[in-house]
């Protein structure tokens, strides 16, 4: 069955591209991420994934329920310093397996790892 990993990162992080507050701990790096892809894909897990740009680059839309518009917002949404910083896809029998990948993510350190199950339809 096929996982998603959604690597959550905070704008705090002085490796993901910002000044940390004073005393700030770094994250991972991305040879951190490459280290693990290369795991993934040894191990013959790795069906793919993706790292995403910075977050000052997102532009956001949402409209009402009940139609309308949608309003455009650039950047990430401003009442959360929290954003999807990438994803890695992995192939494997079941939940339990895929949780031991996750914790092994350099992603937890400092961030956060969702592991969801893709459904194929």
């Amino acid at each position: 069955m096929k996982y998603v990993l959604l690597l959550f990162g905070t704008i705090d992080d002085v490796r993901c591209g910002e000044a940390g507050p004073e005393g700030a701990v770094e994250g991972p790096g991305p040879e951190a991420f490459m280290a693990f892809d290369a795991e993934l894909e040894a191990a013959g897990v790795l069906a793919g994934g993706f790292a995403l740009h910075d977050p000052e680059t997102a532009v956001s839309l949402a409209a009402p329920a009940g139609g309308g518009d949608p309003v455009i917002t650039s950047g990430p949404f401003a009442e959360s310093r929290e954003f999807v910083g990438g994803t890695i896809i992995i192939d494997v029998p079941d939940i339990d397996a895929a949780l031991a990948w996750a914790r092994r993510c350099p992603g937890v350190h400092g961030g956060r790892v969702e592991v969801r199950a893709i459904a194929e339809y």
